[in-house]
């Protein structure tokens, strides 16, 4: 019977620190721009807007290279290797996950923040106020 139990709290144990070891895994802290170069070997999350236009994307290659601008005007280089988000040229923000490698941050995953959706909220509100107006 006490073999029993040990067993069943030593399972318990394991399959606890695999549980925690995997979400720790999965999970990324957001950053700024110099947090991320200060911690190269370690994912992180930055958040910020395209600094120009001027971006090299190769869809048939799954690349994509554009630097970033954060909210206190810094900027860096970033590269990505996987599909291109579709919304990606209209892109008003954008959240990069990935490492700080050399002279530029490796983005792992891109998530893209598109006005779009809010845009056809707002339409119809701009147009009632511009009617009061007239």
């Amino acid at each position: 019977m006490n073999l029993k139990i040990l067993l069943a709290v030593g399972l318990l144990v394991a399959a606890v620190a695999i549980g925690l070891t995997s979400f720790k895994q999965t999970m990324t802290t957001y950053t700024d721009f110099k947090g991320a170069r200060s911690r190269p070997h370690e994912d992180v999350q930055v958040a910020g807007m395209l600094a120009s236009r001027n971006y090299v994307m190769k869809p048939t290659e799954q690349y994509l290279s554009f630097s970033l601008r954060d909210s206190t005007g810094d900027t860096m280089h970033v590269e990505y290797h996987g599909i291109v988000p579709g919304n990606f040229a209209q892109a008003m923000g954008l959240v990069a996950v990935g490492r700080f490698q050399g002279d530029h941050f490796e983005a792992k995953q891109l998530l893209v923040k598109c006005p779009s959706k809010y845009q056809a909220q707002m339409k119809p509100k701009a147009a009632a106020q511009a009617g009061a107006a007239s």
